[in-house]
């Protein structure tokens, strides 16, 4: 409806335009002057002629009134002809003013067509500048409303889909119902919502199958150390050798059963080491981004970026922020805090929150796989964030530092500097 609205009137400005041009070019009649005026000029100047000095203009026209040798006795205004010559160059009207029944003089009747069609011409002039301001709003207006209402909806689209792709469901997809597209970017984030229902319950999965290995590792090594002590037992009273070499074989298999209960254990930790960080130099501005879409909420204000050349991955420096402006909002609520600093070749990035913190014992787990605090009761969530963000620190030569602030938890992030920025801090 709005596109119809805009599209009519878009037309009906430009028929306007294009009949306001016709009009404009069509030739012009001349414009007769009123014949009744003319006459009564003549008559008044002829009938004034004996006592010329009294003689007052009783029309609506300009004139010029000129004796026989040329010149001139009478005029209503300057700027008029005052010889035939220019009379006649102007097209004024030139008539012959008698006085008995002889031609003493001439009286040189003003046209105006030239300043009528100087006046149309500044009036189709306004007409059409007012026409193209006005197209020209509607246009700006039009190209405003495609980029609220096409554009942002799909670099939200992208960013939201990237975020996907790196492994981000926390993020909701913000959408406007009242949009083109809010049913198309409704069912994105119930995409969104289903992924991360999936990825809870294989997490879970997950800490329960851990659980279920530490377990049978306790179960399993427990008999298999009777059975190695019974055996070194039986070895040291074996009164014959091959006794000894078969108490002897019993241990052996003893420690390689503990050897590959243990590997299955510590196989449960390294799921996630599949993760693929791929540094590269980057400038430190596109921190900006990263940072303002990871602020979905947009209650940080982020201050500016120091300029220098980063090493990093983008993708996963993303997740990084990602991660840790959701466990904000998630866990705290409150809105961020945010410095940005250069230290010892790392620029680093704080983001402390207003909720208080966590207690001491707890800060050291919050790091590890499927640990939570205990603040993190009720709220969904599978206790991986922290653990994937410093996995990816650390493939970038950087870390992720979590701590108590004067407000709240704080997450520093040390993202090195490159070589070259290195090399150019260094001269």
């Amino acid at each position: 409806m709005k596109n119809h609205i805009l599209f009519g009137g878009l037309l009906v400005l430009f028929l306007l335009e294009l009949a306001v041009l016709v009009l404009f070019a069509l030739p012009q009649e001349e414009r007769a002057q009123d014949t009744v005026a003319v006459n009564e000029a003549v008559k008044t100047v002829q009938s004034d002629w004996s006592s010329f000095e009294g003689h007052v203009n009783r029309t609506s026209l300009d004139y010029v009134v000129i004796d026989a040798s040329g010149t001139v006795l009478y005029k209503t205004r300057a700027g008029l002809s005052e010889s035939i010559n220019a009379a006649i160059g102007h097209k004024d009207t030139i008539l012959d003013v008698e006085s008995g029944g002889m031609a003493v003089g001439k009286i040189l009747i003003y046209n105006d067509g030239a300043r009528i069609f100087e006046e149309k011409k500044r009036t189709t002039a306004f007409v059409l500048m007012a026409a193209a301001i006005l197209q020209f709003c509607l246009c700006a207006g039009y190209l405003f409303y495609i980029r609220r209402a096409v554009i942002k909806p799909f670099d939200s689209m992208k960013d939201f889909a990237r975020r996907i792709a790196g492994g981000n469901l926390d993020i909701p997809l913000e959408m406007d119902r009242q949009n083109l597209f809010g049913a198309f970017t409704e069912s994105f984030d119930l995409m969104r919502s289903e992924l991360k229902r999936a990825r809870i319950a294989e997490a879970r999965a997950n800490a329960d199958k851990k659980e279920l290995v530490a377990k049978l590792s306790h179960d399993i090594k427990t008999p298999v150390a009777s059975i190695k002590a019974a055996s070194e037992v039986g070895a040291a009273l074996a009164s014959d050798e091959k006794s000894r070499e078969t108490y002897g074989r019993i241990i052996q298999k003893a420690d390689q059963i503990n050897t590959l209960v243990t590997n299955l254990f510590s196989a449960t930790l390294e799921e996630l080491q599949e993760l693929s960080v791929t540094p590269s130099d980057m400038k430190s501005n596109e921190l900006q981004s990263l940072l303002e879409n990871a602020d979905y909420l947009r209650r940080a204000v982020i201050p500016p970026v120091p300029g220098c050349m980063l090493s990093g991955d983008r993708l996963r420096l993303q997740q990084v922020f990602d991660n840790l402006f959701v466990n904000s909002y998630k866990y705290a609520g409150t809105e961020i805090t945010v410095f940005i600093s250069m230290e010892d070749g790392y620029l680093t990035v704080t983001l402390e929150d207003w909720g208080g913190g966590v207690s001491e014992e707890e800060l050291p787990l919050l790091k590890e796989k499927f640990k939570r605090g205990s603040n993190a009761k009720n709220i969904e969530g599978a206790g991986l964030g922290l653990y994937i963000s410093d996995y990816c620190m650390r493939k970038m030569a950087g870390r992720l530092e979590i701590a108590n602030g004067k407000t709240g938890l704080r997450a520093t992030v040390w993202i090195p500097l490159s070589d070259a920025a290195r090399d150019l801090r260094d001269i």
